[in-house]
């Protein structure tokens, strides 16, 4: 049996290659029904080499929204955790640069999610894992602003909610404005105050509060 250049790379080396490769491919094609065959194709790679690396078309799909989620959720963790400006600045640039680069990943990732929501797996990297892991990172930002520890919870839960929302929002209507500015407002309703950064709170000017119809 010979062996391409390819077949002989480390197998760390050529592990990350396809799956960046996949990633590419995916983002471009979506997943639909492709097998691993057309995979491999649209690639340039074997079959053989994807099974060897990633066993099945499942396996792939797991290690692509792994690789995606994990590598947003350290940008996250060095753009508003591990920074000395003022959190409400830093976590809006992460708001910025997702949304500068959903374009990307948006279409892939909501398409695993529905994929993964049709899964008797709760183990399933979109469903509980993915949740999880956002829910802890957001939790520790949300701790950092005095929040106890179920509390921060909570709220990370419902951040997750609204940045996922709107970047859906975002994708069908491509209305960069309106989403910037229901962001801008989830932040006011957080922290009941104005922004920081003056570009963000002229994002939500005056705004009244509702009342309850008592």
């Amino acid at each position: 049996m010979t062996t391409t250049d390819s077949e002989t790379d480390a197998p760390a080396n050529g592990r990350e290659r396809l799956l960046q490769a996949s990633i590419g491919y995916f983002a471009e094609n979506g997943i639909g029904d492709a097998s691993l065959r057309q995979i491999a194709a649209g690639i340039g790679t074997s079959h053989r080499m994807l099974i060897y690396h990633f066993s099945s078309r499942e396996g792939l799909l797991e290690a692509v929204v792994d690789e995606l989620e994990r590598g947003e959720r350290d940008i996250l963790e060095q753009m508003v955790i591990g920074d000395d400006r003022p959190t409400r600045v830093r976590s809006w640039e992460f708001w910025k640069h997702i949304v500068d680069v959903v374009d990307f990943y948006g279409p892939l990732y909501f398409e695993l999610a529905s994929h993964a929501m049709h899964s008797d797996d709760p183990t399933s990297p979109l469903r509980v894992p993915n949740v999880n892991m956002w829910v802890e990172a957001l939790g520790s930002f949300w701790k950092q602003q005095g929040l106890k520890s179920r509390q921060s919870q909570v709220q990370a839960r419902l951040s997750l909610a609204v940045a996922r929302g709107l970047l859906h929002d975002f994708l069908l209507t491509r209305d960069r404005r309106s989403v910037d500015q229901a962001m801008a407002l989830y932040d006011r309703l957080c922290f009941q105050e104005p922004h920081p950064v003056k570009k963000v709170d002229r994002l939500v000017g005056s705004w009244t509060q509702p009342r309850a119809n008592l």
